[in-house]
C-alpha cells in the first residue's frame, strides 16, 4: 500500500519533431519503448511509459513532434499529441540547445494557454558550450514562465535525475495509478509493430518511411519455446514495395533480421519474425485504413 503523501501523475512530452522526446522517456524509464531514428516524426502514436519510485509513479507520454500535417495521418499524429497536454498535470516543452524557431515559438505560446505546470528541457546540451545556455535560457524566459528550466542530454542521461527529483515535487498527491513493477500498460503487439517499422525508418529512405506502417497479422507462442510472429509491412505503391523487398527479398530479409534483434532484446525469448510486404494505395488519407491501423 503507498503511503499517505504518495504522488502519482501524467507527464506530456511535447515538441517539434526531432528534439529527443522519445530518447529521454526511454533514458526515464530505463528501457526502450519508444523507437528512435535520426528521422524527423518517427513517432506517430502516443507511447506511454511509467516510472514507480518509493515516491511517486509518473506516467509519461512521448508524442508525435508537432508539424504542419500534409495528411490525414499527421492531422491524427498531432491531435494524439495536443490531447495528452490537455490531460497532463505536467507537460515537458522540449527544444534543442540553440536559438527557437518560429515553429518553437508557436508551440510554447500554445502550451502557455493550457496553464499546466511546464518544463522547459532544453535538450542535446552535451553538443553545446555551456556558455551558451545562458542566452537561450534568457530568450525562452521571454516567451513563458516556466515552472521548472532544465538543462539535459537525453542521450548520455546528464541532469536526467535532477528533472525525475523536480518533477516529483510538483506532481499532486494521488495513490499509484498502475502497479510499481509495469513500465507501460501498452500490449505486446503494439511495441512489436513500432520494432519492424523502426527498421524500415532505418534501413530505406525518401519517402518509403514515412508512406509504411507495420500490421502484426498473428503471434503465438511454439510449442518448443519462444513465439511466431507474422507481420505486414504496409506501403501506398507497388514501386515502394519493390524497394522493401529488395533484390531477392535482401532488404526485408535485413528488415527482419534487425527488428528481430530489437523484439527478442525486448521480449526476453526467441522469435520467429515471418515479414509481408501489402500496398494500400493512399493509405495515410483514407480514414478507414487509419483507423485499422490505430489511427483515428
Amino acid at each position: 500500500m503507498a503511503p499517505a503523501d504518495f504522488k502519482a501523475g501524467y507527464i506530456s512530452l511535447a515538441g517539434l519533431p526531432n528534439v529527443g522526446k522519445s530518447t529521454l522517456m526511454n533514458r526515464i524509464v530505463g528501457s526502450k519503448l519508444s523507437i528512435v531514428t535520426p528521422k524527423p516524426q518517427t513517432t506517430r502514436g502516443v507511447v506511454r511509459g511509467i516510472l514507480t519510485t518509493d515516491k511517486a509513479q509518473m506516467i509519461f507520454f512521448d508524442t508525435a513532434g508537432i508539424h504542419r500535417p500534409h495528411d490525414r495521418l499527421g492531422e491524427c499524429m498531432v491531435e494524439s499529441a495536443r490531447a495528452t497536454f490537455r490531460d497532463a498535470d505536467i507537460i515537458y516543452l522540449l527544444t534543442e540547445a540553440c536559438e527557437p524557431k518560429p515553429e518553437q515559438i508557436e508551440l510554447t505560446a500554445q502550451v502557455r494557454e493550457l496553464g499546466k505546470p511546464t518544463f522547459l528541457i532544453i535538450n542535446k546540451v552535451d553538443l553545446v558550450r555551456k556558455d551558451t545556455l545562458l542566452p537561450l535560457i534568457g530568450h525562452f524566459t521571454t516567451l513563458m514562465d516556466f515552472t521548472e528550466i532544465v538543462p539535459v542530454s537525453a542521450l548520455q542521461g546528464d541532469n536526467v535525475d535532477e528533472l525525475v527529483e523536480l518533477t516529483v515535487r510538483c506532481l499532486p498527491k494521488s495513490p499509484p495509478y498502475y502497479p510499481e513493477d509495469i513500465m507501460s500498460d501498452q500490449i505486446e503487439r503494439d511495441f512489436i509493430a513500432e520494432f519492424i517499422r523502426e527498421q524500415v525508418f532505418k534501413n530505406t529512405r525518401e519517402e518509403i518511411p514515412y508512406s509504411s506502417a507495420v500490421v502484426i497479422d498473428e503471434m503465438q507462442e511454439r510449442p518448443n519455446g519462444g513465439a511466431y510472429i507474422r507481420a505486414s509491412v504496409i506501403v501506398e505503391k507497388d514501386s515502394q514495395k519493390a524497394i522493401v523487398l529488395g533484390s531477392r527479398g535482401s532488404m526485408i530479409k535485413k528488415i527482419g533480421t534487425d527488428a528481430r534483434r530489437e523484439i527478442e532484446s525486448f521480449m526476453g525469448y526467441k522469435v520467429f519474425l515471418e515479414l509481408f510486404v501489402k500496398v494500400e494505395k493512399k493509405w495515410r488519407d483514407d480514414p478507414r485504413a487509419l483507423k485499422r491501423l490505430g489511427f483515428s
